[in-house]
């Protein structure tokens, strides 16, 4: 056998590499994928939405090696709503970008204006401060929420706070109970609070918020479509999604969210989310900020917090 190498023109010539093109959903198939999202969640899949649908699917396809979207429908369909999948498929399908500060503006008001007069609202004793994230994701915002609440009240042995995270998405709340996050959702928390309350994890680029934060945190899956068994909260979070649900979706959800508000609590929703023709039981402070009066009353100017919050 001869170990010289062959003459370049007997070699065969490698073949190119060509991409394959991306598989979209089909218009029938993406009707129908729509329609089972909306039952399940609310949320509304528009047409405009296909190459995004087909990604995120096409990632499912990829962890159950299924092959055609058609035949992940039909797994997927004849699967007990207990079933893992649903938790990630859902969570494909609903998962959105968070960081830790996200709307500044929004946690200025909360640190100057919110965290101020709760505290001046209640009598001496320990004091008492209800949360909740709606739609958390990863936890960005309860975590943000409680780095806020810690720098503002050092003495924390006399305050009694509790914020509850929720999303549709296990796996969401799974990574949410971590408390760990990445440098992109640390990128604007402050050097000093990253110092103070956190620890940077070794050989990794994350940060793992300290025990005086998750003392303050718990997380569970919930779906917005449906009552939240909780005690009213003196504030909710509800940013950045309505604004996949439809009018119909987004008035079921508010219900909920609304019900579970003390006299004088407030709601902070995402600037563009469209529920304006919504609030009219509610007070309108900013586009994002809504509060709920401490008893049914026209519109004007909102009262301020008050002892009710602590009842």
């Amino acid at each position: 056998m001869s170990l010289m190498p062959k003459p370049r023109s007997a070699l065969k010539p490698i073949a190119p590499i060509i991409a394959q093109p991306l598989r979209q959903v089909t218009d029938e198939e993406l009707r129908r994928y729509a329609d089972l999202i909306y039952r399940r969640t609310g949320i509304k899949i528009s047409p405009q939405k296909k190459t995004l649908l087909s990604n995120r699917l096409g990632r499912r396809l990829r962890e159950t090696g299924i092959a055609t979207f058609e035949e992940y429908y039909r797994y997927l369909t004849g699967l007990p709503n207990s079933h893992p999948e649903w938790d990630a498929f859902l969570q494909e399908i609903t998962t959105h970008e968070t960081f830790l500060f996200r709307d500044e503006g929004q946690w200025r008001w909360f640190k100057n204006q919110f965290l101020p007069a709760v505290a001046a609202s209640q009598p001496e004793g320990i004091k008492q401060l209800r949360i909740w994230s709606a739609a958390c994701s990863t936890g960005d915002e309860a975590f943000t929420a409680a780095l806020c609440i810690a720098a503002a009240f050092p003495d924390l042995s006399r305050w009694r706070v509790q914020i509850l995270g929720t999303d549709i998405g296990i796996g969401a709340v799974q990574q949410a109970r971590t408390a760990t996050f990445g440098e992109r959702a640390m990128r604007l928390v402050p050097e000093e609070y990253k110092s103070r309350y956190f620890d940077k994890l070794p050989n990794a680029e994350v940060w793992r918020a300290k025990p005086k934060l998750t003392a303050m945190t718990t997380f569970r899956q919930h779906n917005l479509m449906e009552p939240l068994r909780e005690r009213p909260f003196h504030l909710v979070f509800l940013k950045n999604v309505l604004i996949y649900f439809d009018p119909p979706s987004k008035r079921v959800v508010l219900n909920h969210v609304k019900s579970l508000i003390l006299p004088n609590g407030y709601l902070v929703v995402g600037a563009a989310e469209g529920v304006g023709d919504l609030m009219s039981d509610m007070t309108r402070i900013q586009p994002w900020l809504y509060q709920r009066p401490s008893q049914p009353q026209a519109k004007g100017v909102a009262k301020p917090l008050s002892h009710s919050l602590t009842r």
